[in-house]
């Protein structure tokens, strides 16, 4: 299977399981009635999830900021588009950094990367760039981040205002899509894939 970038998709590159269980390496697509703008169309990647809460960040939502105006030394590691990406409401002053590591590369024991899931790692923005450019394929950085205490993200599932889908590392750092909520529904088995034709607009329908 090839995947959005042009790759071919390996056992690896999913990143969670396709059992719609919410783990670190899901995406958290919002459904169809989820219309309040915050979180309308997002897809969140899923960073931590544990008894203390989730933490993940929204994906698709390029800002005008450059990265290279803020944190000019990542710039030349940071995917296509190169800007900030808001990546929730919370905590929007704050910056955090997502990576795809190269297949074969072993982070374990790497200062300045932890794993989330399969290839893809969180990243200290502290750290050195050239220590971590020989290891990864692009990094993203998100201003801010989507949050919940215990049982909040439980509840919200329960009134199905997400959709719980499996995630690729070409979701996080491949280049610019029309409408990555689309392209990840499109991927999915029916009925989900159906759902990849609901109109942005719902008013022009």
């Amino acid at each position: 299977m090839m995947d959005r970038v042009g790759y071919a998709e390996e056992p690896e590159d999913r990143t969670a399981s396709t059992d719609h269980v919410v783990r670190p390496g899901s995406l958290l697509l919002s459904s169809t009635e989820l219309v309040e703008p915050t979180f309308r169309r997002t897809v969140i990647y899923v960073i931590e999830h544990n008894d203390a809460g989730s933490l993940g960040v929204v994906v698709n939502r390029p800002s005008e900021t450059a990265v290279r105006g803020v944190l000019p030394q990542w710039s030349d590691l940071t995917a296509q588009p190169k800007t900030l990406f808001v990546g929730g409401p919370v905590k929007r002053d704050s910056a955090l950094c997502l990576a795809t590591l190269r297949r074969g590369v072993d982070p374990d024991g790497v200062r300045g990367i932890r794993r989330v899931d399969g290839r893809v790692v969180m990243v200290d923005l502290d750290s050195d760039p050239d220590d971590i450019a020989p290891m990864v394929d692009g990094v993203r950085i998100f201003a801010g981040y989507s949050g919940w205490s215990l049982g909040q993200l439980h509840g919200e599932l329960q009134r199905d205002d997400w959709m719980v889908v499996s995630a690729l590392p070409s979701d996080l750092i491949g280049p610019p899509q029309t409408d990555l909520w689309a392209h990840v529904l499109r991927r999915q088995p029916m009925p989900l894939a159906m759902l990849a034709t609901h109109p942005v607009d719902v008013a022009s329908n």
